[in-house]
């Protein structure tokens, strides 16, 4: 395990500011910096008893996604990738001590997972962008990876996110804060939209487009799904509402790019969202002579 760090974390952070050029990972918490310990509760890390400057102080790159699995394979076919000296069995889950997430580094890429929905990926972020902070991590960018429900797009599709709404097809996060309700912006970095989707044109065997993403709380009926054990609305309803969505430049739905788009920008982050779409489930009618609704099956690993 790495060395110990001294008692406080402000001795830790002194020459922040001296770096000319770099556009460091921050946060919005004026409490932090007076604080003796902070324990990254759910990724068993924390600033007594992990050396973060000397073990991420490198990462330029993270990725997300909600499964364990798949974040593990992601995590190989990156040390395949950058070609590391090091043996794919020394590529260890460094939150091994809990059983909440994983997370693997492998050179400057960190991969992560962060469970299903809104609740679980904001706990994984508040304490990621912190050990990022703590590190010193500078120029960072950050991605989620991993599948969604496609509206509208051929079967298979990988969609870059360029703009995360909510179930109103709003660009917005809405947080309770004790008992307030604070609207943050979604807003995500279309320069690297642009720049993945670019880099996409060398990939041959997947369709890849730009669109708007939506983020919902629910998974069944919250997507106009019509197979949960619950469901409230006419299939002429839910059909109309995706159509509706369609026409608004939503192309797929999943359950985390407003509060990851609200929480990485705020805090410095280069972000974007790039989900893959499989056809498993045909609602009756197609989106105004599209392709018909896909629900996912594969990770876009």
């Amino acid at each position: 395990m790495a060395s110990i760090l001294p008692a406080s974390n402000t001795s830790m952070r002194s020459d922040r500011n001296t770096y000319v050029g770099k556009s460091f990972v921050h946060v919005k918490n004026p409490y932090l910096d007076s604080m003796d310990e902070d324990v990254l509760y759910h990724l068993n890390l924390g600033t007594k008893t992990h050396n973060l400057p000397e073990m991420f102080g490198d990462v330029k790159f993270v990725c997300v996604g909600g499964s364990p699995n798949r974040m593990k394979a992601f995590a190989l076919l990156m040390h395949k990738e950058l070609g590391l000296a090091d043996s794919e069995e020394d590529i260890k889950d460094i939150c091994a001590g809990t059983d909440r997430y994983c997370m693997y580094k492998t050179g400057p890429v960190l991969s992560i997972s962060h469970g299903m929905g809104i609740p679980s990926i904001s706990i994984m972020l508040h304490e990621l962008i912190k050990l990022l902070y703590h590190a010193r991590c500078s120029d960072v960018t950050i991605i989620r990876i991993g599948t969604s429900g496609g509206i509208g797009i051929a079967p298979g599709s990988v969609v870059i996110t360029d703009e995360a709404v909510d179930s109103f097809f709003k660009p917005r996060f809405e947080q309770v804060i004790l008992d307030n309700i604070v609207t943050r912006s979604t807003e995500l970095d279309k320069e690297l939209a642009e720049e993945i989707f670019n880099c996409s044109k060398e990939i041959s065997n997947f369709p890849t487009l730009i669109g708007h993403t939506m983020c919902t709380y629910d998974f069944y009926e919250g997507q106009g799904r019509l197979d949960g054990a619950l469901c409230s609305f006419s299939r002429e309803k839910g059909l109309d509402y995706l159509k509706r969505a369609y026409n608004a430049g939503i192309r797929n739905i999943e359950m985390e790019s407003t509060v990851f788009a609200a929480m990485c920008r705020l805090c410095g982050l280069k972000d974007t969202t790039v989900s893959n779409d499989e056809f498993l489930v045909q609602e009756d009618q197609p989106l105004e002579g599209q392709p018909p609704r896909t629900q996912t099956k594969t990770p876009c690993i």
